[in-house]
């Protein structure tokens, strides 16, 4: 490969003075994020077998957990500016990031695909009503071309249409609740008390792990490369304290994600009581008309929007940049991405998809586990940023692979696999606890990390120890005395 190919000018780590995101506005990003069908979906499985209190119980412990896995992971990015894929360059190796990096891209495209069609298709009926312009196909190339150039235009642009898009989402989502609530007292079903088939004793516990499995598994893809959406949040300089640090995430991910979450939820759950179906705009189809309906397309297709940009498109792009090198910049990595949530064919390939996803996103669950061992674990949150971007540095290994990453990447993800219904949290432990082991009493000892032998504040702490990161793109390397002492290549 050319000299220079890591050093793409978008993947560089964000200066703190360029970090333009506060509390508010990450929490509005999660406001548009967080209305997705598949939240519906998990609300109308749960009350099918649980009652709604305890389905909204199992949904804020799954959420919360996995908000503050999200965090955790998430602080690679406030401290350090860096994306998910770069510094994924450190368990994987220089050369090894691609494959589960693009694994996650590929995912995120495909989301992209799946919920631009759910747009589409309200967008679709909405001009049907106005103008009686049927034709779904064209609004679903329309919607895709807009949502990939307000993407493109960077991440200002995606904090403003989240502003937009937000408020009209909690309203319309709080009528909807209302009035799904109505539907169900008019056919005596109190939506607190009302359950399908009741669950008992071990089944009920059974149920129970599945609704918070299903709420971490959902958004457990988004939790591996958290970093790609937190380096561009703000954080005081020179602050130690973990929390305060990254209260602006917590404000997120703590806060506003679960509430959001917990109440798309509900709002399915609802619906399944209500019409026995968890799709809302199904349900309220049969009750609202004329501008009530067409207000509730506008949610749909604002949600869709919202969910897309921060959520799929922007994770998707920086993972192809990262591929691609300079050649690759951010905005084409939004086009690849776009491209391919069309070339999948999410209108005829709706259940494949989403099956597939939804075992991928298992899969990846190992690799949050991965992340937190190597960033909290093993180099104690100092990372050697210069050698990240250097073919030739300590993050180059064997040919450019981290060898205890992938064999622990592997063991996670098959023990998802394997324990389906605890997907999540196994993969994430086998990972995790599988990584540290390998790295700390064998690859480590082979390839000497320079933030680990040496760790100095001064020299591998970001934004904790007032750093910003300059990447020399024109720089010649030159190993530092901690990485020429490693030992020459071998397994």
């Amino acid at each position: 490969m050319a000299k220079g190919y890591l050093k793409s000018p978008d993947l560089l780590p964000i200066p703190h003075h360029k970090k333009n995101i506060g509390s508010l506005g990450f929490g509005l990003i999660w406001v548009g994020m967080a209305v997705v069908l598949a939240a519906f979906a998990i609300g109308g499985s749960g009350v099918q077998s649980l009652p709604l209190g305890w389905v909204v119980a199992a949904t804020i412990v799954g959420s919360v957990a996995l908000g503050f896995i999200m965090t955790l992971t998430g602080d690679i990015g406030v401290e350090h500016g860096l994306s998910f894929p770069v510094y994924m360059r450190a368990p994987f190796g220089t050369v090894g990031t691609h494959i589960p990096s693009v694994v996650r891209g590929f995912v995120a495209s495909c989301w992209f695909g799946v919920n631009t069609f759910f747009g589409a298709s309200a967008m679709n009926a909405i001009l049907a009503t106005l103008f009686g312009f049927d034709n779904w196909m064209v609004c679903f190339f329309i919607f895709a071309i807009l949502q990939v150039v307000n993407t493109a235009l960077g991440m200002k642009a995606i904090e403003r249409f989240a502003d937009l898009a937000a408020p009209v989402i909690i309203l319309i989502s709080g009528w909807m609740y209302f009035t799904l609530s109505d539907q169900a007292l008019a056919q005596g079903r109190s939506v607190w008390s009302w359950v399908e088939s009741p669950a008992a004793g071990g089944a009920a516990v059974t149920a129970f792990m599945v609704v918070i499995m299903a709420n971490m598994g959902f958004w457990g893809t988004l939790a591996a490369d958290m970093p790609s959406l937190s380096r561009f949040v703000k954080a005081p300089k020179m602050e130690r304290n973990w929390f305060k640090r990254n209260r602006s995430q917590i404000a997120g991910n703590l806060i506003a994600y679960p509430i959001v979450q917990t109440f798309m939820v509900v709002i399915g759950a609802v619906s399944y009581i209500a019409v026995t179906n968890y799709d809302p705009v199904v349900a309220l189809q049969q009750s609202a008309t004329g501008i009530i309906l067409g207000i509730l397309l506008i949610m749909i297709v604002l949600a869709q929007w919202s969910t897309n940009t921060s959520a799929n498109l922007i994770p998707a792009a920086t993972i192809f940049s990262n591929v691609g090198g300079p050649k690759v910049p951010f905005w084409a990595g939004v086009a690849v991405a776009g491209i391919i949530g069309i070339v999948v064919q999410p209108w005829s390939l709706f259940g494949v998809i989403i099956e597939i996803l939804l075992v991928v996103g298992g899969i990846l669950s190992a690799i949050c586990g991965i992340l937190i061992s190597d960033y909290y674990l093993l180099r104690k949150r100092r990372v050697n940023v210069k050698d990240l971007y250097e073919a030739e540095g300590q993050y180059k290994y064997y040919k450019g692979i981290n060898a205890a990453g992938y064999i622990a990447w592997i063991a996670g993800g098959a023990a998802a696999v394997i324990f389906k219904d605890y997907s999540f949290i196994i993969g994430f432990a086998a990972g995790g606890a599988s990584y540290y082991l390998l790295a700390k009493y064998w690859w480590f000892k082979k390839y000497a990390q320079a933030e680990i032998n040496d760790p100095d504040d001064s020299k591998y702490l970001g934004i904790t120890a007032g750093n910003d990161w300059i990447i020399d793109l024109e720089e010649e390397y030159e190993p530092s005395i901690a990485i020429s002492t490693a030992p020459t290549e071998h397994i």
